[in-house]
């Protein structure tokens, strides 16, 4: 499923596509890529409880500080978010890249991945997709598609 969401991540969410209810041309494709129909439905859906969830929450601008709350990881997470996982979310948050909503909307989608193993890339891909969903995403989609380029959180000047 992950595969899926990245090549839709990378060939039309990243691009500004609205994403909506009948994606069947899009489904054509997928398939004529050779994904399995089975996890393209299971991407759509995932993309689709994204998009609940991103309704759901009130969205603050990317600029407004975030507070010094620790966030408590239950055992579910820590589990499949791991050290590096919750490291590189606690540093996201630190940084601005994300903020609280956006947090807690990262942990809701990792949770949510049909995968056993989860490892730092997909965390990655996971907070571009839910930033993509962001008022402002366009302003630091480059700067944010570099932290999964690169592996590093980029410096803030």
């Amino acid at each position: 499923m992950l595969e899926v969401l990245v090549y839709l991540f990378e060939n039309y969410i990243a691009d500004g596509m609205e994403w909506d209810a009948d994606h069947s041309e899009i489904e054509e494709e997928l398939l004529g890529a050779g994904f399995d129909g089975s996890e393209i439905d299971k991407a759509f859906l995932w993309l689709e409880e994204l998009l609940i969830v991103c309704e759901q929450e009130s969205i603050t601008p990317f600029n407004v500080k975030n507070t010094t709350l620790v966030r408590h990881y239950s055992e579910p997470e820590q589990d499949r978010l791991g050290i590096e996982g919750r490291a590189l979310i606690t540093r996201l948050v630190n940084t601005g890249v994300l903020d609280l909503n956006s947090r807690e909307m990262v942990i809701d989608r990792v949770l949510a991945l049909d995968s056993k193993d989860i490892n730092i890339d997909h965390i990655k891909w996971v907070v571009l997709m839910v930033l993509s969903n962001q008022p402002g995403f366009e302003e630091i989609s480059e700067w944010a598609e570099s932290i999964v380029g690169d592996g590093l959180v980029p410096l803030i000047h």
